[in-house]
């Protein structure tokens, strides 16, 4: 039995309503968890990049991207390795306005890269964009101020490949990555 690897699979589909219910309901089937989920437009005018990221063996993802492609409103569907990408997340973190006039968050936010978006009355919120691990290290570190509010955001991901997404629909990608 092989072991579960981290992928993130990339759809690229029409702008319509429902699609990603369609999407995820074929995930719900096969008992496949998301991790995490990031829908937005991409550079082709009309098509929807839906960049999922799952730990699951490799042979159940290759059978979900062949039931995605079927989808009449899914263009093309495909996953990638982690080593293959460049992607990011996003977190934002309230913390009560006393830990930043007491001093304790400055050198924290300095050691992690992590910047001040707004300062009120109450509380700061404070942006850390990078790896998840990094987010979650900030995380740590920030729990004792107490975080009065976290939100952090899916994986945002592009291949490493110099391509663009109309290469995609003209040519084949890795023979691991496309189910044609």
């Amino acid at each position: 039995m092989s072991l579960n690897k981290s992928l993130t699979i990339s759809v690229f589909s029409e702008s319509r309503a429902g699609i990603l219910h369609k999407i995820t309901t074929a995930f719900s089937r096969r008992k496949i968890n998301i991790i995490s989920l990031t829908v937005s437009e991409c550079e082709v005018e009309g098509v929807f990049r839906y960049t999922i990221e799952v730990e699951e063996q490799e042979d159940s993802i290759r059978k979900l991207v062949l039931q995605l492609e079927k989808q009449v409103e899914v263009i093309k569907a495909f996953y990638h390795y982690e080593n293959e990408l460049v992607s990011q997340e996003i977190a934002l973190f309230k913390i009560p306005i006393s830990a930043i006039a007491a001093g304790k968050a400055e050198k924290i936010l300095r050691e992690h890269n992590a910047r001040v978006l707004t300062l009120e009355a109450d509380y700061a919120v404070i942006e850390k964009t990078g790896y998840r691990r990094e987010i979650m290290a900030l995380y740590q570190e920030l729990e004792s101020m107490p975080i009065l509010e976290y939100a952090s955001s899916g994986k945002v991901a592009i291949s490493k490949p110099e391509t663009d997404i109309r290469s995609y629909f003209n040519k084949s990608v890795p023979q691991h990555a496309v189910i044609s």
